[in-house]
C-alpha cells in the first residue's frame, strides 16, 4: 500500500467526517497548478528545497498563504508566508544552499518527536487562518530548539527586490526547481570561488585568535541579523555591495559570509572584479560556523 493511502486511511479512521484527497504522484511544476487548484491554503510537509521553492512560488502566483515548516536534528522552523501581506519564503531565503550542504532528515537525523511538534504548530496556523482568529505567523519566523525548549520569533520584511514577489518580479511562472536547487551556480570567472577562495570556519577562528588582520563581512540581509551574527563583522548586504565597496579596506584580508556560502561566493566574484585580491568566502556560511565552531549560534 502506498504511503499516501495509509495516511488517508489513518486520518479517516480518526475522523470519518472529513474528506481526504490523495495524489500518488511527485509534486512538480507540471502538476502543481492542477493539484493546488481546489485548495485555499498550501501546507508544506516536505524536507527538500526544490519543493519549498515550488510551494512558495505557487503560493505567490495564486495568492494563497503558504504554511511552512522545517526540521533539522533538534531544531524546527515555522512560518506563514503570504506575499499579499508581506514576505514570502524567497524574501528570507533568496538562494538555496549549495547541493549537499544541508542534509535531508534521512541523512542528518532528526529528534523523533520534532516532526510532531512542528506539524502541530503548522496545524495551529492553518486553523487560525481558516477561522480568522489570533495572529498568524505572517511576517514572522518561529525558531524552536527542542534541547532547551526555547522559542524565538524573528520578524520578517518583504524584500522589494524579491525575484517572485518584489516590485519588479523576474519569475512569473513555475520553473525547474530541481535544476534551480541542484545545479551549482556557474563559475563566470575561471579560478574564482574554488578551493583556494573558500576558507573553513575553524581556519577563520584560528586566524582571529592569532590576531590576524581579518575583516569579516556579512553579506546577508539585515533581517537575518536577528537570527545569528558573528562578533566584529560588518554588514554589507549583497544587494548594496556594489555601491558600498568604499567601506572595505583592500589591504586587509576579507572574509565574506552569508547563510550557507552562496551569496558570499557571488560577493567574492563581484569584489574580485573590482580589483580586491585578499578575499575568502566562509565555506558553508554562518550555519557551518554554528555547527563547527559555536553551537550557541542559531542555524536556519
Amino acid at each position: 500500500q502506498f504511503k499516501v493511502e495509509s495516511a488517508r486511511q489513518r486520518l479517516v479512521d480518526l475522523n470519518p467526517y472529513i474528506q481526504v484527497d490523495v495524489y500518488n504522484e511527485v509534486f512538480t511544476s507540471e502538476n502543481a497548478w492542477r493539484i493546488a487548484a481546489g485548495y485555499d491554503i498550501l501546507v508544506d510537509g516536505s524536507d527538500n528545497f526544490p519543493t519549498r521553492y515550488l510551494m512558495n512560488d505557487l503560493a505567490v502566483m495564486t495568492g494563497r498563504p503558504y504554511v511552512y515548516g522545517s526540521i533539522f536534528r533538534f531544531e524546527g522552523q515555522v512560518s506563514v508566508f503570504d506575499a499579499r501581506k508581506g514576505a514570502c519564503y524567497r524574501c528570507l531565503f533568496p538562494e538555496p544552499p549549495p547541493p549537499g550542504m544541508v542534509p535531508s532528515c534521512a541523512e542528518g537525523g532528526v529528534f523523533g518527536v520534532l516532526p510532531g511538534t512542528v506539524g502541530t504548530l503548522q496545524a495551529t496556523e492553518v486553523i487560525k487562518l481558516i477561522l480568522e482568529i489570533g495572529e498568524p505567523l505572517t511576517n514572522k519566523l518561529l525558531l524552536y530548539d527542542a534541547l532547551d525548549a526555547s522559542m524565538q520569533i524573528v520578524h520578517l520584511r518583504k524584500n522589494p527586490r524579491c525575484r517572485v514577489c518584489g516590485e519588479q518580479p523576474e519569475i512569473d511562472h513555475l520553473i525547474d526547481y530541481e535544476e534551480f536547487c541542484g545545479v551549482p551556480a556557474r563559475d563566470t570567472q575561471a579560478g574564482l570561488a574554488g578551493d583556494g577562495w573558500d576558507i573553513e570556519p575553524r581556519e577563520v577562528q584560528r586566524r582571529l585568535k592569532d590576531n590576524q588582520n581579518l575583516q569579516l563581512v556579512d553579506v546577508r540581509d539585515p533581517v537575518e541579523l536577528q537570527i545569528s551574527s558573528l562578533p566584529g563583522a560588518i554588514l554589507l548586504p549583497l544587494t548594496q555591495l556594489p555601491q558600498r565597496t568604499n567601506e572595505l579596506d583592500p589591504s586587509r584580508e576579507i572574509v565574506l559570509f552569508c547563510r550557507t556560502g552562496v551569496r558570499s561566493t557571488r560577493a567574492l566574484r563581484l569584489l574580485a572584479g573590482q580589483g580586491f585580491t585578499h578575499l575568502h568566502s566562509l565555506k558553508g556560511g554562518i550555519n557551518a560556523w554554528a555547527e563547527q565552531v559555536d553551537p550557541s549560534i542559531k542555524r536556519y
